[in-house]
């Protein structure tokens, strides 16, 4: 619930400059490039389970306690250490997959957990709107860090630690072995793409809020609405798609390829700043582009994670997404800020076209690998 507002929040509730919001995002963004990385380290060093649980409980905990710091270098540190604890939780829960699904269920799996972070998605922003028009900003971080302990105590009292998966064997076809991961150099640009995605999707959070309120004057309650439509489309669709694509052997580079450049589109789309119904068909590109990217993007990098390596794979991953979400929010609140809303729908628009090409150059040097296996 407070991640769709944030910069909502910190903008129009504490009255910091679009600056000042992209610094403080940089500092939740940096804190979640640490978080994943020490959440891969420490999962494979003492289990992926131990870190689920601490992370999702102690982020509960101080979800309570930020909402009642509001100086600007007081807000950089608390979503810095927030965030930090916070995204310990993300390799160790794509690691669990490895532990408890089959190789070729994993995609399956992971858009599994996907559809559970949509459903809550897709309630999460409209009660987060009514919250704040009812309560104020507040009410977001009691009943955001209240359904983080209770979802984590809920896992821990039903789910059982598994020591070690009998699925870790690498039989699976597309698995690709190598002795590090900064060696795999299609996984290394695949990356970039993963990048690309993650800063147009961040987006949605960052700057798109803000662009709703000031130039078609939409409400809490409208903004949470069509983040709640992305939300149930993604429920309800993104499972038929996986299906599919896995049915028809349909490469998942080319599937997240694709997901980027219908991203790029969306936001593209975002030039038409006169017609307010373009944010649904924004919207509309934007979340096929999400269940084309994300889900199969994970099955990328949990597939070409060497036995005993899966951690710090996944952990590099996910920082991509929190170098994202540092690149999202400065460049395109800078953007902003001194050259408009017009000019950062162009540059993203020009990343995600970029993100596409390096998607098709890593498709290539997979297809290369596979002719000399």
């Amino acid at each position: 619930m407070v991640l769709p507002f944030l910069s909502k929040y910190l903008k129009e509730d504490l009255h910091f400059s679009y600056s000042e919001v992209g610094w403080i995002m940089v500092c939740f963004g940096t804190g979640s490039i640490i978080g994943s990385w020490l959440g891969g380290k420490l999962s494979d060093k003492i289990g992926f389970y131990k870190i689920m649980i601490f992370s999702l409980f102690t982020t509960g905990v101080l979800l309570f306690f930020v909402q009642f710091i509001t100086s600007f270098v007081g807000l950089c540190i608390g979503f810095f250490l927030l965030m930090i604890i916070a995204d310990m939780f993300r390799p160790a829960m794509f690691v669990s997959i490895g532990a408890y699904a089959k190789p070729e269920n994993r995609t399956r799996a992971l858009t599994l957990v996907r559809l559970a972070i949509n459903l809550g998605f897709a309630a999460g922003p409209a009660l987060g709107g009514l919250i704040i028009m009812g309560i104020g900003y507040s009410g977001l971080f009691w009943v955001d860090g209240a359904t983080c302990i209770i979802a984590i105590l809920i896992f821990w009292i039903k789910v059982k630690e598994k020591k070690k998966s009998p699925f870790i064997d690498k039989k699976h076809p597309d698995d690709v072995l190598t002795h590090s991961v900064f060696k795999d150099k299609p996984f290394m640009i695949f990356l970039f793409t993963c990048l690309a995605s993650g800063v147009l999707f961040f987006q949605v959070f960052t700057t798109i809020p803000l662009y709703h309120k000031e130039q078609f004057n939409l409400t809490e309650f409208q903004t949470g609405l069509l983040l709640t439509m992305n939300g149930l489309l993604i429920f309800f669709l993104e499972m038929p798609i996986v299906s599919y694509v896995e049915r028809n052997k349909i490469s998942k580079v080319k599937v997240v390829s694709t997901g980027c450049f219908l991203m790029a589109i969306s936001l593209l789309l975002m030039l038409l700043n006169s017609w307010a119904w373009i944010l649904i068909v924004m919207m509309l590109f934007m979340t096929v582009g999400e269940m084309f990217a994300f889900p199969f993007s994970n099955s990328v990098a949990l597939s070409r994670a060497p036995k005993g390596h899966e951690g710090r794979y996944m952990a590099i991953y996910t920082m991509s997404f929190s170098l994202a979400h540092i690149l999202s929010s400065k460049v395109g609140m800078e953007i902003i800020e001194y050259y408009g809303y017009q000019m950062n729908w162009f540059v993203m628009g020009a990343l995600g076209l970029l993100g596409m090409v390096s998607g098709i150059w890593v498709f290539r040097l997979i297809q290369r690998e596979l002719r000399i296996l």
